[in-house]
């Protein structure tokens, strides 16, 4: 993507967002700055073999831990291979990972994911075999099994090959069976931690003044930056489900520190609305030279010894870019420095470079975080 166009994309989100900002402004629930303790999910993983694949399989001669599961599989089921020598490459050895999403109860499915392990070139057409799925404890939680959807397809010829997406890896749709659940007493619990996504003191304390003022009793407190102790009120003490339907539906001001997020590969600025410049003046113009050969050709008249002859042409122009000074008056908003950068016709990637000496400068108050 050019500067020119790169720098319309980002001045077009930026007027988007502050057009947002402007207008009518909601404070998010506390269920999208927060999450109850307890509710969470839980990772699974598993080791399992794929069958069915149209020659795309794993090559068992690079791929020995595809061999040993092959034969381990084989003798489970009765049939010898140790003294044979097998060279499929229908089977393939893959990862199964899912998540074990919370309260979730013995004999509902989830959804897994599957990835190759060896040389296998493509899952198109496979079938996961029975692979038990473990959580970190070491204990099974769920049982994989069934038809693979590929992420993509390879295509391949005499002498061109096509490849789309990713056909190493893929999903299966409901294709695993909880065998057992995670124990969490949920509606015998006295107390409730709640716990913020983004971490802030002004948040925290904002959080337990909106639950106390809808009970109307001294119910919640921040204990730390992260977290807000919520104690059940006796009124809701067989009904813990209903409190919190009601709490996470609470609205709360939030509060972060003034930041700017730069990605320099990308060319991407992102800065917070409180974000604070102090009185600084900016200049900013680049030094261009430009130096165009045209060769031209000389041709001798008629009737002579004479030969043709190449004459140098060389341009030079020099750009010193823009010339413009721009001066910042102090506690500028996040407005006023995106419309005094963009008057100075700044590219993003220019305008990294102006932030980061801005800061150097001592006249940015807020935190630069590269990514």
């Amino acid at each position: 993507m050019s500067h020119c166009l790169r720098r319309v994309v980002i001045g077009s989100l930026v007027a988007v967002l502050l057009g947002l900002a402007g207008g009518a402004h909601a404070d998010p629930r506390i269920k999208d700055v927060a999450d109850f303790e307890g509710m969470r999910d839980n990772l699974l993983v598993g080791y399992g073999l794929v069958v069915g694949l149209n020659g795309s399989g794993d090559s068992l001669r690079n791929s020995p831990f595809t061999k040993q599961s092959l034969t381990a599989m084989l003798e489970r089921l009765g049939v010898n291979t140790r003294d044979a020598t097998l060279n499929t490459k229908n089977t393939a050895a893959v990862m199964v990972t899912a998540n074990l999403p919370p309260f979730a109860r013995q004999g509902n499915r989830i959804d897994i994911s599957v990835s190759t392990l060896g040389d296998a070139s493509s899952l198109v057409g496979g079938t996961l075999l029975v692979t038990p799925l473990m959580g970190a404890d070491g204990e099974v939680y769920a049982v994989a099994q069934g038809a693979i959807v590929a992420g993509g397809f390879v295509a391949t010829g005499a002498a061109e090959t096509i490849t789309r997406g990713v056909p190493t890896g893929g999903r299966m749709p409901n294709g695993a069976i909880i065998e057992r659940e995670v124990p969490f007493e949920f509606a015998q619990r006295s107390d409730v931690r709640i716990s913020l996504k983004n971490p802030d003191l002004t948040t925290a304390r904002r959080m337990s003044d909106a639950i106390n003022k809808f009970l109307g009793m001294s119910a919640a407190a921040a204990i730390d930056p992260g977290t807000v102790n919520l104690h059940i009120p006796q009124a809701f003490a067989n009904d813990l489900v209903g409190l919190l339907t009601q709490v996470e539906q609470l609205t709360v001001a939030t509060d972060q520190p003034a930041r700017v997020v730069v990605d320099e590969r990308n060319g991407v600025i992102v800065m917070g609305a409180q974000v604070r410049i102090d009185q600084v003046a900016i200049a900013q113009g680049n030094l261009t030279i430009r130096v165009t050969e045209t060769p031209q050709v000389s041709q001798p008249g008629p009737f002579t010894q004479a030969q043709a002859v190449t004459v140098p042409r060389t341009n030079i122009t020099v750009d010193e870019g823009n010339k413009k000074l721009t001066v910042l008056n102090g506690g500028v908003t996040l407005q006023d420095l995106v419309d005094s950068l963009n008057a100075l016709g700044i590219s993003p990637r220019d305008m990294i470079s102006i932030l980061q000496t801005i800061k150097a400068a001592g006249a940015l108050q807020a935190e630069i975080l590269v990514l």
